[in-house]
């Protein structure tokens, strides 16, 4: 992979880049009881990132296996498989897909696209910080990337609660996704 200079970055070429998904996370984290935080994953997706001759006509696209969600606790991630919240064997994806670049400063990005969960389509915005290139130890170049949101649960079909008897509610409505990542030639 050879690099450029753009805007002061380090840059990859024009091309398109596989997600490596081994090195890299796609997380969430939700509000449980009003009073904590549970932190899950989703183990199985895959996707792609196309480098334009402009980086701000850049796209990218990614896939991920509702089933494969995971909060370490198995009773729960059998739970939001259900239809109660992801439906997984209805819907057996999430998917993601970069509309356009709107901001950049530095090597924070502003992308907008659209987030499809359950068979419902919302626009998201999404903060993408570019972390640079590197070559690993097996001599290959590779970027990196962490990418941030927040969206209301709700917006997307995902409205199953319990009201506790101390007031609020078992399940927050807005979910922060954080992706860590690494992204290198496809094949």
């Amino acid at each position: 992979m050879s690099t450029r200079t753009w805007e002061g970055l380090s840059i990859p070429a024009a091309g398109t880049y596989a997600i490596d998904v081994n090195h890299t996370t796609i997380g969430f984290v939700a509000k449980h009881m009003m009073v904590s935080k549970v932190r899950g994953t989703f183990e199985k997706f895959n996707g792609s990132i196309t480098i334009a001759d402009n980086p701000l006509e850049s796209s990218a696209e990614l896939t991920i296996d509702a089933s494969s969600i995971s909060t370490n606790a198995a009773d729960r991630d059998n739970h939001l498989r259900s239809g109660d919240f992801l439906d997984a064997e209805t819907h057996p994806e999430l998917t993601f897909k970069s509309t356009r670049v709107v901001n950049h400063k530095g090597d924070e990005f502003t992308v907008l696209g659209d987030l499809t969960i359950r068979g419902v389509t919302r626009e998201v915005e999404l903060t993408v910080e570019y972390g640079g290139v590197g070559t690993n130890p097996w001599g290959q170049q590779v970027w990196g990337f962490s990418i941030a949101t927040e969206i209301d649960r709700e917006a997307f079909g995902l409205t199953w609660n319990a009201a506790l008897e101390t007031g609020g509610v078992l399940v927050g409505k807005k979910i922060k996704i954080e992706v860590e990542g690494e992204a290198n030639p496809a094949a």
